[in-house]
């Protein structure tokens, strides 16, 4: 049941951003439409593998890496149709789900994860897995966001409105970032015995933070407006991919089991 739903998802995604990118800068509103309505397909569809894993683990899918994706990506999904929704911009629509179907795809290709049924670690079992987990998923998400529209920005320059929402999605990122190392911190406090170890995944979480700071600080700075606050957005958002990939399974650490 799970792969099939997850190729849907793939599917679906994929459609919606060649949609979304053949009908920007178009009159084809038939095409942002179906767009749209493909987006929001694979969105439940998203959504429906979250609860068959969900249904096969007996718990709440938030603990493995595949999981963590599925959440990040629904609520990317979800983020981007209901500013769609709110705007009726579409113009990030082609860059936001192409993140999303490259996202589906990392989890296609760890699917096993999806089938794996075993016992959490002790330091999982937890109420503050759920807040903290879903705190990030949230900033990622508006993270992912808000530089699916920076890339628009880059492409398109001159949107006031644009940049005016970049910096919206990445100050949500940014607050739900913050809260989610709060809240990891005090979950590390009782699990391991200290708040903060610089384990990888928190070190490269606080460069994350650091860099959207920054961002946030200077993006009221004429000089700092346009190219350079869109690029420092994009640049985030690597920092976000890296801190997920790059530290959850090429370095070892507290959050390795992740």
């Amino acid at each position: 049941m799970i792969l099939p739903l997850l190729v849907l998802v793939l599917v679906f995604y994929l459609t919606a951003a060649l949609l979304y990118l053949s009908g920007v800068g178009t009159v084809k509103g038939w095409v942002s439409r179906t767009a749209t309505l493909s987006a929001a397909a694979g969105g439940i569809c998203n959504l429906a593998v979250l609860v068959t894993r969900g249904v096969i683990a007996e718990r709440l899918p938030l603990a493995s890496g595949s999981e963590f994706l599925l959440i990040f990506i629904f609520l990317t999904v979800s983020m981007y149709l209901l500013y769609e929704l709110k705007s009726g911009g579409r113009k990030a629509g082609g860059v936001v789900m192409l993140i999303a179907a490259l996202l589906a795809l990392s989890v296609l290709l760890m699917r096993g994860q999806l089938y794996e049924v075993s016992p959490l670690m002790p330091a999982l079992k937890s109420p503050w897995l759920a807040v903290h987990v879903l705190t990030a998923a949230l900033s990622y998400a508006g993270f992912a966001l808000a530089a699916g529209m920076a890339i628009m920005h880059l492409v398109r320059p001159g949107n006031s409105q644009l940049e005016a929402n970049v910096y919206r999605a990445a100050a949500g990122g940014f607050a739900m970032l913050s809260l989610s190392i709060v809240l990891g911190a005090i979950w590390a406090e009782q699990a391991w015995g200290s708040y903060w170890t610089w384990d990888p995944k928190e070190t490269w979480a606080l460069i994350t933070w650091i860099i959207y700071a920054v961002y946030l600080h200077l993006h009221r700075r004429p000089g700092w407006r346009g190219k350079n606050a869109s690029g420092l957005v994009i640049v985030g958002f690597i920092l976000v991919l890296f801190t997920f990939f790059g530290v959850n399974y090429l370095m070892s650490g507290l959050h390795s089991y992740s």
